[in-house]
């Protein structure tokens, strides 16, 4: 009887243990999530800055596809276009992409700007570094250098890239897509389908994997890519891991390692759109890349961030992905290189995510692509 009554008590114990580790999780699932409007009325907003002062002032700066770079605030005051932004080529999948701050900003005030460019021979993706000077939401660019054109142009309304971000030593990543070249990410002598790094004025450092290689562009950090529109630094390890758009299914997350080849178009879990038809040789091969994950149906994953503040807790360390056509915040639970757990986040949205980012204040802040697109950050 007395046996009975332990074994009772104990079986009561482990439910209540277990009933406390489902209300825990349940607290920290994506239910519990409120997505919470900053700003909106913006046209197809692409990147997201976030300005020293961001801790208080709540300013932010966000590019637009069609060509304008604005001032936001917390407050959900939105600035004027500033001036002095580059002409871009606004057609398709291209416009004004990425906006960066320079590591010494608060020094030398040197904002980053990645746009689809057109000139003779079609379009590219190029990177423009200026100085800007701000008065509250008011803006203006100057002393604008081009750092930067992929090459060569192509006739393209897709694939342009691009991610821009700055490593622990000061380089500049910069993420590129194929352009629809898709043979030409195989090779050496071109930007298409690349990762490059360079110095922040351009300039190429002396220890890229391919500088001094006959027949090789010297800015060229990895190669074999089709289309990679997110890019974040692992916050322990300091790898750089990239979301990858595939073709017809096949979207990828990578890790990317200097002069690796990533196998695009000859290795792809995707497929030829409309057709299904095999791309390349098959899903693997020796000296070609394999995926972390990879994604089918396709997801179109873009910006991604890996979160480092406590705002949610049991989540540190993890990774979130916007995505597309997915319309969903992918929450990445990881083992070292390992996916354990995958979470598809705000589908009630219904909204394709652009971007997202971690703020100065550690929450998460979102980019949603529409031509009412908005600022969205999210709350507990």
């Amino acid at each position: 009887m007395f046996g009975s009554r332990v074994t009772m008590l104990r079986q009561s114990a482990r439910f209540v243990a277990s009933l406390l580790a489902t209300l825990l999780a349940a607290a920290a699932c994506g239910q519990a999530l409120k997505p919470v409007t900053i700003v909106r009325g913006l046209a197809h907003p692409w990147g997201l800055a976030f300005l020293p002062s961001f801790d208080s002032d709540g300013r932010m700066l966000i590019s637009e596809r069609p060509g304008q770079l604005r001032l936001a605030n917390t407050k959900g005051e939105l600035g004027p276009p500033i001036a002095g932004v580059p002409a871009v080529g606004a057609v398709g999948e291209g416009g004004l992409l990425d906006v960066a701050l320079d590591p010494r900003f608060a020094d030398n005030r040197l904002v980053y700007l990645s746009y689809a460019e057109a000139a003779q021979g079609g379009v590219g993706t190029t990177v423009a570094r200026a100085r800007l000077d701000a008065n509250g939401l008011q803006g203006r660019l100057s002393e604008l250098q081009v750092i930067f054109r992929q090459s060569p142009k192509a006739s393209s309304s897709v694939h342009f890239g691009s991610r821009l971000l700055f490593a622990r030593d000061g380089k500049l990543f910069v993420t590129l897509g194929d352009l629809w070249q898709r043979d030409d990410a195989q090779r050496l002598d071109n930007h298409h389908g690349k990762i490059v790094r360079i110095e922040p004025d351009g300039r190429l450092p002396a220890d890229n994997p391919f500088a001094g290689r006959a027949g090789a562009l010297p800015e060229i950090w990895s190669y074999g890519h089709r289309n990679v529109q997110g890019a974040a630094w692992h916050p322990t390890t300091g790898e750089l891991w990239t979301s990858e758009h595939g073709p017809q299914g096949g979207d990828e997350l990578n890790v990317i390692e200097a002069g690796h080849n990533y196998g695009w178009p000859v290795i792809t879990y995707g497929a030829e759109y409309g057709s299904g038809r095999k791309i390349g040789e098959g899903t693997a091969k020796a000296g070609m890349e394999q995926p972390i994950a990879h994604w089918t149906p396709a997801i179109a994953p873009s910006g991604m961030t890996f979160l480092t503040s406590d705002r949610y807790p049991g989540w540190k360390g993890d990774l979130f992905i916007g995505a597309l056509r997915g319309q969903i915040l992918l929450h990445l639970q990881l083992d070292g290189r390992r996916v354990v757990k995958q979470e598809p986040l705000l589908q009630d949205l219904h909204e394709r995510i652009r971007h997202v980012r971690q703020a100065p204040d550690g929450w998460l802040y979102l980019l949603t692509d529409s031509d009412d697109g908005r600022i969205v950050r999210l709350e507990r």
